[in-house]
């Protein structure tokens, strides 16, 4: 997994906040699916790029955001 965070005008504390709170929540929520969707075919690479918006995000709305998005992922991997 890897987690892309440009800066767009924020200082290196901020996207380090960003990119830590994702890990977390990817590691927790995310990874139990893709190791269980591994073991039945193949491994998944995944990459996740931050908008702007992520800045303003704490960890909940991360989290919600964060799992909008694993119904999809796991649509796009059947």
């Amino acid at each position: 997994m890897g987690v892309i965070v440009p800066k767009y005008r924020h200082t290196s504390v901020a996207r380090n906040r960003v990119k830590r709170r994702l890990r977390e929540l990817v590691r927790l929520h995310m990874l139990p699916l893709l190791q269980a969707h591994a073991q039945a075919h193949a491994p998944v690479d995944l990459v996740i790029r931050v908008f702007p918006a992520a800045y303003r995000h704490d960890a909940h709305d991360l989290a919600a955001e964060l799992g909008q998005a694993v119904p999809q992922l796991l649509r796009r991997l059947a």
